[in-house]
C-alpha cells in the first residue's frame, strides 16, 4: 500500500478520534524504538503507525493498554536496590544547628512565660 488513507483505516477503526488516538501511541512507540511491523519505505512514524493499523500487523487493545498507561497520573514507583546512605558521613553537625536536650528544650519553653508574668517581657 504506497499510500495511507483515512477511509483504509476506517475499517479496521470505525471511529475517527479512535484511530487518530491509537496512531499517535503507536507513532510515539516507534519513537521509543518498538520494531516496526511494516517497512518505512521512508515514511514518517505517523504514516508507518496508519499502515501497521490498516495491515492488522499491530494488536489494537496492546496499543489501547499503552494508552492507559501512558495517561496514568501516578507513575510506577522504581524499585529500591540499595538503601540511603549519607553522603557526608561526618560526626559534626555541618548545618550549624545545635541538638538540645529535653531538659534544655522545656526550659526554654519556660523563659518566655516566667518573663511575661514578671514583667521582663523583651518588646
Amino acid at each position: 500500500m504506497a499510500r495511507v488513507t483515512v477511509e483504509d483505516c476506517v475499517e479496521k477503526v470505525p471511529n475517527r478520534f479512535e484511530l487518530v488516538v491509537y496512531a499517535a501511541q503507536r507513532a510515539r512507540n516507534i519513537s521509543r524504538g518498538e520494531e516496526l511491523t511494516v517497512d518505512r519505505d521512508n515514511d514518517k512514524n505517523p504514516v508507518v503507525a496508519l499502515r501497521e493499523i490498516a495491515d492488522e500487523t499491530v494488536s489494537l487493545p496492546a496499543l489501547r493498554n499503552d494508552l492507559i498507561r501512558s495517561q496514568a497520573r501516578e507513575p510506577e514507583p522504581e524499585p529500591v536496590e540499595e538503601e540511603v546512605q549519607d553522603l557526608v558521613p561526618t560526626e559534626q553537625n555541618i548545618f550549624g544547628l545545635q541538638e538540645v536536650s529535653a531538659e534544655e528544650e522545656a526550659a526554654d519553653d519556660v523563659r518566655p512565660i516566667e518573663a511575661a508574668l514578671t514583667g521582663r517581657a523583651r518588646r
